[in-house]
Formats: structure tokens, C-alpha cells, sequence
């Protein structure tokens, strides 16, 4: 049986060929693969959309003349700490480092929306949308606070999964 020369420096035997005699990778890795690349996408989305909400209470505040709520900063900056342990988690594979991120994260959104609940202009434009024009920032902090849940609770869906799938096999 005559082998093939090898092409660009490839080692002979690697051709392809060989392919049914490889080991097949479980499945719970490559699940592994798209969970962090998922999740990737997601703490990206999340950061991009902290980002707006930031911009926004900056311009709101800046506009108004006021100082910044307490509580809306430090939520922007527990949410923004916790996509960067999100990411050291998620790049590392650290299980202990994803669920402290699911945990400040959950706890920057319920923060975030306990502002907008208790924001009286939030409320105002909630009850009455056709008082919008004359307060634009408060209809992009209620959107950017909609749409950050709804990302937040794909991302936990995800992360729990990827969390999950992280753990060593039980032994039976």
C-alpha cells in the first residue's frame, strides 16, 4: 500500500481519509462552543445597550442641570462590572466567574428598573405616550431598560445552559 506524498508540508495520512477512525467530540462541548459564543453576542449587545442608557442619563442629566441619580450610575456601574466578569468567565470557562456575573447582572437590572419605576417623569410618560416629545430621554431610558430585560433574560437562559453544560458528566 503506497502513500501519499505530502502537499505544502502536510504530514503524510492526514489526507481526510482517515476520518472514521477518529474520535467523535461529545456533544456537550461543541454545545459548550456555541453557549460562549452566544453568550459572547449577548454580553456585547448588553454592553452596547448600558452604553446608550449611560449616554442618555449623561445628556438627561447634563440637559437638566441636575446632579445624576445615585442609584441609575451605580446600576450602570454594577452591570458594567459584571459584563466584564462575564467575559473573563466566559472566555476562561469559569463557572464560579459566570454565575457572579448572573448574579450582578440580574441585580443591576432589577436596580434599573426600580429607577424607572421610581422616576415620577418615567411614570408620566408611561401613562400618558402622547406627552413624548417634550421628554424624548425619558422614553429612551424606558426603551433602553425594556429592551436591556429582555436581553438580560436571553443571557441568563443562555448562561445558565453554558453553565450547565460546563459541569463534569455525573457518573451513574
Amino acid at each position: 500500500m503506497s502513500q501519499r506524498k505530502s502537499v505544502n508540508g502536510r504530514p503524510s495520512g492526514t489526507d481526510g481519509s482517515d476520518f472514521s477512525y477518529r474520535m467523535v467530540v461529545d456533544s456537550r462541548y461543541t454545545k459548550v462552543a456555541e453557549g460562549k459564543s452566544r453568550l459572547g453576542s449577548l454580553i456585547l449587545t448588553q454592553g452596547f445597550i448600558q452604553f446608550i442608557g449611560a449616554v442618555v442619563l449623561y445628556l438627561s442629566t447634563f440637559e437638566g442641570g441636575g446632579v445624576p441619580d445615585r442609584l441609575s450610575v451605580s446600576s450602570s456601574v454594577v452591570f458594567f462590572i459584571s459584563l466584564l466578569v462575564g467575559e473573563l468567565g466566559r472566555k476562561r470557562s469559569r463557572v464560579n466567574l459566570l454565575k457572579l456575573y448572573l448574579f450582578g447582572s440580574a441585580v443591576a437590572a432589577l436596580i434599573s428598573i426600580v429607577c424607572l419605576l421610581k422616576s415620577g417623569e418615567s411614570v408620566k410618560v408611561m401613562k400618558d405616550l402622547s406627552t413624548w416629545q417634550s421628554s424624548k430621554f425619558e422614553l429612551f431610558k424606558i426603551a433602553a431598560v425594556l429592551l436591556g430585560m429582555l436581553v438580560q433574560i436571553y443571557a441568563t437562559s443562555v448562561a445558565t445552559s453554558l453553565i450547565h453544560n460546563m459541569a463534569p458528566p455525573k457518573r451513574a
